[in-house]
């Protein structure tokens, strides 16, 4: 049985960089299921990766920065495609520390207004420039993270710009309940192992101390993530619209594990 519904349905993936990407956990779920999934990668060095790990997808470039190469793939794809898209996954995050990890208060502005332009306003351009491509019923997601009120200091100032985010999904999904039914929701995982992430200075430890927090006391895995991603881009989460849904294996209301307050007054 097709429970997800997702078999033969047009779904684009923004964001693959290599196999330990969301987007590429997303797109191999999507691809398990049947879904016609096409790939949006950032530049030319990252086709080669994407095609060999999606060798039936068709593989596109873009750099979401300059909105006209949004407008630009749109119409490649429109022109490459026949019938609408079911949905779109935006798996885009992008933080220049161009003068080091600082105190927030010392963050760059040129950094933080490059952040929020590629990581949150490229949702909101790709949302409205895809408009006319989308079913009446697609679903919109984006990949955000469990909690965006965690002042973890090795991580900059992502978080308010993931909170900004947030905030976008709800108000897209009002502003395009005008004339349809799309629905747009984030996914907001726990810590993964992924190359971005490895990138954060101090994050393995985070990431360790993250695997203690949860309930089972085993890392939230990619994969389920992902899962997370079909079904909100499936018909069977067809009520849900503006929702964040936070995956993190009970991290979040750990505060007080036995074993990780024992450490710390032993």
């Amino acid at each position: 049985m097709d429970f997800l519904g997702l078999k033969g349905k047009k779904i684009v993936v923004f964001g693959l960089a290599n196999k330990k990407s969301v987007a590429a956990h997303v797109g191999k779920v999507l691809t398990e299921s049947g879904a016609e999934v096409i790939h949006v990668v950032r530049s030319e060095q990252r086709v080669a990766a994407a095609r060999k790990l999606f060798p039936d997808s068709q593989v596109y470039t873009c750099d979401v920065e300059d909105e006209a190469n949004i407008i630009a793939l749109r119409d490649e794809i429109q022109e490459k495609n026949a019938g609408p898209i079911d949905g779109l996954v935006h798996s885009i995050a992008f933080a220049n520390y161009s003068q080091g990890l600082k105190p927030f208060q010392q963050t760059v502005k040129r950094d933080f207004l490059q952040a929020v332009d590629i990581s949150c306003f490229s949702l909101i351009a790709i949302a409205n420039h895809f408009s006319s491509l989308l079913s009446r019923q697609a679903s919109v997601i984006t990949i955000s993270i469990s909690s965006t009120r965690m002042a973890a200091e090795n991580y900059g100032y992502m978080a308010p710009i993931k909170a900004a985010l947030e905030s976008s999904v709800v108000f897209l999904a009002k502003s395009f309940s005008a004339f349809s039914e799309v629905r747009f929701n984030a996914v907001c995982p726990g810590l993964l192992k992924t190359s971005a992430s490895a990138g954060i200075p101090g994050y393995i430890d985070s990431y360790l101390y993250a695997e203690k927090a949860t309930f089972r006391k085993r890392a939230l895995q990619t994969s389920e993530a992902a899962n997370v991603a079909a079904f909100l881009l499936s018909s069977r989460s067809s009520g849900m619209n503006g929702q964040c849904l936070i995956v993190d294996a009970g991290m979040g209301m750990n505060y007080y594990d036995a074993e990780i307050v024992g450490k710390v007054v032993s």
